[in-house]
């Protein structure tokens, strides 16, 4: 019975290590360019924005935060460290939007965070998390700026 379950679990072994393959479509250069690991992964910093304690009702400042916000977001994504963003619905957490930030590390993303407006002015709170995700993230955007009809 020992035999049997030692060459059981031998066999288990062989066929993990054979089951992983050479991808035929692998790129090289492209996974070189993003920064990929060999399942085609990097490291990013999740950012989860919530409503914060600012509840001014000044419509006035409000537009200027959330101006200030998306051009924020615009300059960051120029820069190539915001892959994704965007608002999330209506929720019981008061979770407002997402960002992916394209950086290593929780400390380098609260640098970036911290130049949004509406962060500044506490209109949003920020909860970062580091995240592994597809290293391919970033070439996202070169399709969704030939998608769109019209800009925010």
């Amino acid at each position: 019975m020992k035999h049997f379950l030692a060459l059981a679990i031998l066999c288990c072994l062989g066929f993990t290590a054979s089951a992983q393959t050479q991808n035929p479509n692998y790129d090289k250069a492209l996974a070189d360019s993003l920064g990929a690991d060999a399942y085609g992964m990097k490291p990013y910093v999740l950012a989860i924005l919530k409503t914060g304690p600012n509840t001014t009702t000044d419509k006035e400042k409000l537009n200027d935060y959330f101006r200030g916000h998306m051009e924020n977001i615009g300059r960051l994504a120029k820069e190539g460290k915001l892959v994704v963003a965007g608002p999330l619905g209506k929720n019981d957490k008061n979770y407002r939007g997402i960002f992916i930030l394209d950086v290593k590390t929780v400390e380098e993303a609260q640098k970036l965070v911290e130049t949004d407006p509406a962060i500044k002015a506490k209109v949003f709170e920020v909860e970062l998390y580091l995240w592994y995700g597809s290293a391919a993230l970033p070439v996202y955007l070169e399709a969704h700026s030939r998608i769109e009809q019209q800009k925010p």
